[in-house]
This record gives C-alpha cells, sequence and structure tokens, in this order.
C-alpha cells in the first residue's frame, strides 16, 4: 500500500480508551498494554496473568505516584478458538503478547460506532481518541502495521493469523483486497508497536462517549467541531 493512500482514503483514525483515561493519555501517551506494565513496574506472575494470558475481566494496576490504570479485557477472543485460526508457529501465549505489544487503531468510524454499540462497551461510558493520520505517519512511520482482520476477536467464525497478520505499509496488499470487497473494508485495523508516546501531537479531538451522547474533552485549536467520532 502507498502512504498516500492510506492518508487518502483514512485521514483520520479513531481508538477506544477506558473512560476517564484521557488525563493520563496526555501525561503518558497512548501506550501499548506492555509499554503501560512497564510504565507501572509490573513483573512476575502478575505480569505474565495480563501480557501472556487472556483477560477474561479488565485489570486495575497501580503504582505510588500514578493514577490507577485500568487493562481492558479480552472477551471476544478465547483461547480454544486461538488454537483453530492460529498459525501453527504461533502460540495463543505468543500472540497476546503481540496484540499486547501494540496499540490499536481503527480506521472506519462505521466499526468504531459498531464496537461502541456492541454489548460490551454500550452500557458504560468510553473514551474516543480522533487521530489525524498523515501527522502519526510522518512521526512513526517504521513501527506502523496494517491489518485486514480484527486481531483481537475470535466470535463467530475466526479468521485465520498470524505473524504476518500485521504488515507494513509498504508491503500491506491493499490493491489486491480491494478487487475483492470495498475500499473500506480493505483495512481493518492501523496499529503502532510499543504505542503511541506523543499522542497528544496527532490527536485531532477526545470525546467522552455514554448511550450516543457525547461529551468533547480536548480539541485541537482550529479543527472542525464536526471532526469526531
Amino acid at each position: 500500500m502507498k502512504e498516500a493512500d492510506l492518508v487518502r482514503h483514512f485521514p483520520r483514525l479513531w481508538h477506544m480508551a477506558e473512560d476517564g483515561s484521557f488525563e493520563s493519555i496526555r501525561t503518558h501517551g497512548l501506550l501499548s498494554t506492555s509499554s503501560l506494565l512497564d510504565l507501572y513496574g509490573v513483573e512476575g506472575k502478575e505480569r505474565i496473568a495480563i501480557e501472556s494470558q487472556r483477560r477474561p475481566d479488565s485489570v486495575t494496576i497501580s503504582k505510588a505516584g500514578l493514577p490507577n490504570a485500568i487493562v481492558r479485557d479480552q472477551k471476544p477472543m478465547t483461547e480454544s478458538a486461538l488454537e483453530k485460526c492460529l498459525a501453527k508457529d504461533v502460540t495463543p501465549r505468543e500472540w497476546f503478547e503481540i496484540l499486547n505489544d501494540r496499540a490499536f487503531f481503527w480506521l472506519s468510524r462505521d466499526r468504531l460506532r459498531g464496537l461502541l454499540g456492541a454489548r460490551a462497551y454500550r452500557g458504560r461510558p468510553q473514551t474516543i481518541l480522533t487521530v489525524d493520520t498523515a501527522s502519526l505517519l510522518n512521526t512513526h512511520r517504521d513501527r506502523i502495521e496494517l491489518s485486514p482482520l480484527n486481531t483481537g476477536a475470535t466470535i463467530y467464525n475466526p479468521q485465520a493469523r498470524g505473524r504476518d497478520t500485521f504488515l507494513p505499509i509498504v508491503d500491506y496488499p491493499f490493491d489486491e483486497r480491494c478487487k475483492t470487497r470495498t475500499v473500506d473494508k480493505a483495512v481493518v485495523e492501523l496499529v503502532v508497536r510499543e504505542g503511541v508516546p506523543d499522542i497528544t501531537d496527532h490527536l485531532i479531538a477526545a470525546h467522552r462517549i455514554y448511550k450516543g451522547m457525547q461529551e468533547e474533552l480536548w480539541r485541537r485549536p482550529g479543527t472542525d467541531a464536526r471532526d469526531g467520532p
């Protein structure tokens, strides 16, 4: 895929974060789970349970001098389903660790809104970050990868996945995929390995969404008030 096509077709990206997390994100950046565990000094068995195994429930971590942080659950994914759809050279543990080393963005507003309406999320407020694709790309292109599927879900008919599911932009078969599906479905996820410590440099707006109502938490000066989730 060409970078120009990525920016042209997907000028905005969206990340869904835990309610109340925006101030911490502004201070420390949008970190991957693994980077967050580094920041909070989580090690040993506690780290393995969060980073290397399925999280059936969200986990709260803490450290003196830092606000409590919540690591989201992984309910849409099960080890039994992963064993059926994972490449033979990848174990469920390795897959969890691959996912936890990345920060995730949706390229489609429709997918974001579908997730907000899902049973697991519609009953709780969510923080939504709207990000400028070109800005993020210009700074972090070497750590950006694209995925053709929702890599954190195995419900219904789980798609095959493995180490080559996440590909650098230049290696992503965008044109080939567009032959059999619409553009908005040709790329599902954009990820940044280790996360985005300077996320505010690329942020357009942040909103709190609950039961269909939006509250604007922050907006970059000069941006269109309609630019968001």
